[in-house]
């Protein structure tokens, strides 16, 4: 593909992203991409075959940005810290930071976008965001786990639910933010899930 051609797949892609997650998928359709990213339907049709394909596309170039964050904050984490807990609570510390700037409520997650209109999506968009989950799942429990091995929790948590627990306090937060229109939820909640890690491994 030319660069040309890849810059124009590029606006796609984007102004279909931003339109999903304003307004959701169904709600989504081909006209307003086109209008938004400023081209013709046949320059659509020649990056994508329908609506579904371009969902595809964008879920899994969601996909790759969020596996590209995690591994980036992981590293940060492990460069930080060789200490399991310690590498938990730094993420959960830097996701924070992630969100301290936004001006106004953060757009959401695209994966929960596509979950709440599932009947309109194929198994492979399915697929790559169910992927996309149970990735920071397994990087989550993996920590947390060693973490217990090192410091005996109060409570003996479920280690998967634990870890699931960053990501609805993630979406609950988005949701809250949006409908009150105040970005600063986002921190909070994300510190209180924070202080609850403290208070649950504390020695």
């Amino acid at each position: 593909m030319t660069g040309k051609g890849s810059r124009t797949r590029e606006r796609i892609l984007e102004a279909a992203h931003d339109l999903v997650m304003r307004q959701g998928y169904a709600a989504t359709s081909i006209d307003q991409i086109l209008e938004a990213a400023g081209i013709t339907k046949g320059a659509f049709f020649y990056h994508f075959k329908s609506k579904a394909s371009l969902a595809q596309a964008l879920v899994e170039r969601y996909a790759a940005f969020e596996e590209g964050m995690m591994r980036d904050i992981l590293a940060r984490a492990e460069k930080l810290s060789a200490d399991p807990l310690q590498q938990v609570l730094i993420v959960v510390g830097l996701m924070e930071e992630l969100f301290e700037g936004l001006e106004g409520p953060h757009p959401g997650c695209l994966f929960a976008s596509y979950c709440y209109q599932n009947e309109l999506l194929d198994e492979d968009v399915k697929q790559v965001c169910t992927t996309g989950m149970l990735e920071w799942r397994r990087v989550l429990v993996s920590r947390l786990e060693a973490a217990a091995e090192r410091y005996p929790p109060r409570l003996a948590p479920d280690y998967r639910s634990l870890a699931d627990m960053l990501t609805v306090v993630l979406e609950g937060a988005f949701v809250v933010a949006r409908t009150l229109g105040d970005s600063r939820v986002i921190v909070e909640q994300l510190r209180h899930y924070r202080s609850y890690l403290e208070l649950l491994f504390a020695r």
